[in-house]
């Protein structure tokens, strides 16, 4: 008898997600099947769900997952570092599997700009066709030849992984290739969710000598604050106007003329004109967190050119980013509780999950399948 896999399954857009079964597939040639023990909930799942960006359903959602190898496809023996792969090995995986053939790919070796058939589990595979369980959101997960699978570290397990599973390496692009920050930089991250607090950390290790986090809600601001990430936090729900919070993170800069480097991770449009009044003169600011389209803002192009700003975007993450970020776990570790960050749920309560993270009530929600770890 084939082996099943329970799953959420987004049928249509505005509608509730859906346990169902499916068989889990034997995995072909450079292939794997993988025990999910944790999926996480992103803030993209809740514009995915809500239909705001264009993907195929049914689908399983969880664009970020980690779990343990359960079968092996003929002629996967190693990870992408070189590491033996066996049944059971602790293992991560980027999201992502771009076509390694366009001129993004190939030429820009940008390959999350990738314009080829770019394969993202848990967001364009279809959960009605073969393999079927290409979300994190299950059980079991099937990961496709050419996925960059990386075996845990020692010492580092799923748990550790999962707390930023999909922030951590999108910071690492942001924080760590688009922008520069030099040894006692002063860094404004505008986000207290996953992402911004992934921001922070990097900025933090990196060497800013400031970090100041400006974002909400409160309780999010204070999560942040007792791991010791950031060393200001500015409430933007608190009432105050964006005027008077420009000039109070302005104040805590030299001579008040705004900080070396901004990064927007709040995934909100009318932050960029606020983050890039925020910026020194010959500063940069860097554009992370707007993933959904939620329209256009008015910014004041003056400032872009009067302060002589270096203006980036980044976005998502490619297999070095990943691989750096599970590499740098360690320290992050030994630095954070990440473990804090997190709000577990079994498998059928996604719903109610998905609601928490909408809400604002929890900082990082992940899904724990009733299987994993037995």
């Amino acid at each position: 008898m084939t082996a099943q896999s329970r799953a959420m399954v987004l049928s249509a857009f505005e509608q509730p997600f859906e346990m169902r079964s499916f068989d889990i597939p034997e995995p072909g040639e450079n292939a794997a099947v993988v025990d999910v023990e944790y999926a996480g909930i992103c803030g993209t799942d809740v514009h995915l769900q809500a239909g705001r960006l264009p993907i195929p359903t049914p689908v399983v959602l969880g664009h970020e997952a980690v779990g343990r190898i359960a079968a092996l496809g003929k002629g996967l023996t190693h990870d992408v570092l070189g590491n033996p792969l066996a049944v059971g090995d602790a293992v991560a995986w980027q999201n992502s599997v771009a076509c390694g053939r366009c001129r993004y790919c190939l030429v820009e070796q940008q390959p999350t700009l990738c314009t080829g058939s770019r394969r993202i589990y848990g967001i364009n595979q279809r959960a009605d066709t073969f393999p079927h369980l290409s979300g994190g959101w299950a059980d079991s997960m099937y990961l496709q030849p050419g996925t960059t699978l990386v075996k845990l570290p020692d010492g580092i397990t799923p748990r550790d992984v999962i707390p930023l599973g999909c922030a951590g390496p999108t910071a690492v692009h942001g924080v760590l290739y688009e922008t520069k920050i030099s040894f006692g930089d002063i860094v404004v991250i505008q986000g207290s969710g996953p992402v911004g607090v992934a921001a922070a950390i990097y900025a933090q290790l990196s060497g800013a000598a400031k970090v100041i986090i400006v974002g909400g809600p409160a309780s999010r601001l204070e999560i942040t604050a007792k791991l010791g990430v950031g060393h200001e936090h500015f409430d933007v729900m608190d009432g105050t106007s964006a005027e008077d919070r420009i000039a109070a993170v302005k104040a805590l800069t030299p001579h008040s003329q705004g900080a070396d480097v901004v990064i927007e991770c709040a995934g909100i449009p009318s932050a960029v004109a606020e983050g890039i009044e925020m910026v020194r003169p010959g500063g940069q600011y860097c554009v992370v967190g707007q993933y959904t389209d939620h329209g256009t803002t008015p910014i004041n192009p003056h400032y872009i050119t009067r302060k002589q700003l270096t203006v980036q975007g980044s976005w998502g993450f490619s297999p070095q980013h990943y691989i750096r970020y599970i590499q740098t776990l360690p320290r992050l570790l030994a630095e954070f509780d990440l473990a804090a960050l997190l709000s577990e749920y079994p498998l059928e309560r996604a719903n109610e999950a998905v609601a928490d993270v909408k809400a604002g009530a929890v900082m990082k929600a992940v899904l724990r399948p009733a299987s994993a770890g037995i």
